[in-house]
């Protein structure tokens, strides 16, 4: 096998507001499955296209030996792009075209190149992936954020590019898919770099590569050993950041002692020559000797004291951020034999047949994960639960007290900055109370004042849940669509957490299993071909 490579060197990156994205960034990248990872922010997007060669670094270079095919976590075709397009097919089958119409253009034949049968390649792939229904011309406008990611990935798999790079290829799809994109990883020959905070996807890695304010981090394993290393890493961490702060405590009270018998013995000293009736003149130098001893002591400390702090800034600055993470998990009143939904005999508009027709009981405590594939009706579902949408028949008798989050995060006003719009929720704690309960989501004073629309998916969703769940009352049923989507690995965690802890009812649909895992789920809801199924949690890992 042909060993093929990214390489950087020395690689520094500058956003165009003169903030320093990374620097010194030295790493190869070779034939070994390799994941990457990093806070949201910390630049791995930018840090894949300088390897794929679209953007150029600040400083330092980057080589590549051989072709390489980036595929960009939002598949964004333009108005009149088709399947073809989306592929990355469409000049060669274009050519191809022209070709059998009889043109000799060299520029025909290098396009196409060897790949004559490219035509019935992708209708192939588009068929074993499921999407028989598409066609090369068939419009891009038509197909779901699913199925374009998924005719991404097929052209990724027809490029015969030496290297991938995929950004986030399992956002929008669903189990199957998710599946299916694991597999073919695993099978891929040649060199891949996966940008990912799925945990599944992760764990068929052979590599973990971490980008932090650090700089890269690899670790020679898959997700699970990244995890035991990072655990393990923390835990030090704490401990150093501990001692030095206990040093820090130590060091000072001696410091203080110090001054103390200093400030006696000066003091001594002056009371012995007024005693003494010492002429003025050997009192003044007295007095200054002593008070170059204080200064110089008094300077000598102060250095200890910065020296001793930055000590303690330097442990702290190897701990991960999601350490920092703080999360206030909401106590609604105790509602568990309470049903707040109940649907009955309801049918829902927007969905296929089988799973149409739903009943469905909702206690106070239950909580349920929604499973299906894309465009069975579970977002429909959540819709009609929330109110926005009506049944075409049958009775819904919904609590008042509910949330609902939906992809899109229509809760906020994208307009307006995050902090108004949770003081208009909660008018029982103060301003400086809720600052710091967004900072303690990772939202500092600079992204609270920033209009919501402005924020990452990532910090739009703290800002979504802040809302919510930080409100005055608390809501006693939650519902949630996808909400691990854009979400770095860290807070992630953070809001599994968070989740973990809320009383109330929950209903979430995901296609993350590793998330659902994590939620203290009593029952799964599972739309299948034949209908609705409810059954316990448990089957999840089954």
């Amino acid at each position: 096998m042909t060993t093929t490579f990214l390489s950087l060197e020395d690689v520094s990156y500058v956003l165009p507001n003169g903030e320093t994205l990374f620097s010194g960034l030295n790493e190869t990248f070779d034939n070994r499955r390799t994941g990457l990872i990093g806070r949201n922010g910390s630049g791995k997007t930018v840090l894949a296209r300088i390897l794929a060669g679209q953007i150029q670094p600040n400083q330092g270079r980057c080589m590549r030996s051989g072709m390489v095919h980036y595929l960009d976590q939002q598949v964004s075709p333009r108005a009149d792009a088709t399947v073809a397009d989306i592929a990355g097919v469409r000049v060669a089958l274009d050519a191809l075209r022209r070709i059998e119409a009889g043109s000799s253009a060299l520029s025909d034949f290098d396009a196409v190149g060897d790949h004559w049968d490219i035509g019935l390649q992708l209708q192939l792939a588009l068929e074993q992936q499921g999407l028989k229904h598409l066609e090369a011309g068939t419009s891009a406008s038509v197909l779901s954020g699913g199925e374009s990611m998924r005719v991404a990935l097929i052209g990724a798999q027809l490029s015969d590019a030496d290297f991938l790079i995929l950004d986030e290829p399992s956002n929008h799809l669903d189990r199957s898919s998710r599946l299916a994109l694991s597999e073919w990883l695993q099978n891929w020959p040649r060199g891949l770099l996966v940008i990912s905070h799925d945990r599944q996807l992760l764990r068929g890695m052979e590599r973990i590569v971490e980008l932090s304010s650090l700089g890269l981090r690899s670790y020679g394993g898959n997700y699970a050993f990244y995890a035991q290393a990072r655990t393990q890493e923390q835990q030090r961490a704490i401990i150093a950041l501990e001692r030095a702060r206990l040093d820090r405590r130590r060091e000072e009270n001696a410091m203080r002692k110090q001054r103390e018998r200093q400030e006696k013995r000066q003091a001594r000293g002056t009371r012995e020559g007024k005693q003494a009736n010492q002429a003025k003149i050997l009192l003044d130098r007295q007095k200054e000797r002593s008070d170059q001893s204080m200064g110089k002591l008094c300077r000598q400390q102060a250095d200890t004291q910065f020296e001793l702090s930055q000590r303690v800034l330097e442990a702290s600055s190897q701990l991960a951020d999601d350490i920092r993470i703080h999360l206030h998990a909401p106590f609604p009143a105790s509602i568990a034999q309470r049903h707040v939904a109940a649907l009955d005999k309801v049918v829902l508009p927007f969905v296929p047949l089988a799973n149409q027709r739903i009943s469905l009981l909702v206690r106070g405590q239950q909580r349920i994960g929604l499973l299906g594939p894309n465009g069975c009706g579970k977002s429909t579902l959540l819709k009609v639960l929330d109110g926005r949408i009506a049944p075409l028949a049958g009775a819904c008798r919904i609590t008042d007290s509910l949330a609902y989050l939906d992809q899109a995060l229509d809760i906020l006003d994208a307009q307006r900055s995050v902090l108004p719009q949770l003081q208009a929720v909660n008018h029982t704690l103060s301003e400086g109370d809720l600052r710091m309960r967004l900072a303690q989501l990772g939202l500092d004073a600079q992204k609270v004042a920033a209009p919501s629309g402005s924020l990452s998916g990532g910090e739009r969703l703290k800002a979504a849940l802040a809302c919510v769940l930080y409100a005055a009352t608390p809501p006693q049923l939650l519902l949630l669509d996808e909400p691990s989507n854009h979400l770095d690995l860290p807070s992630l965690q953070a809001l599994e957490r968070l989740l973990s802890s809320y009383q109330g009812a929950l209903l979430v649909a995901s296609h993350d299993l590793d998330f659902l895992g994590e939620l203290r789920l009593t029952d799964l809801l599972v739309a299948g071909a034949e209908g609705w199924a409810l059954m316990p949690a448990d089957s999840l890992t089954q």
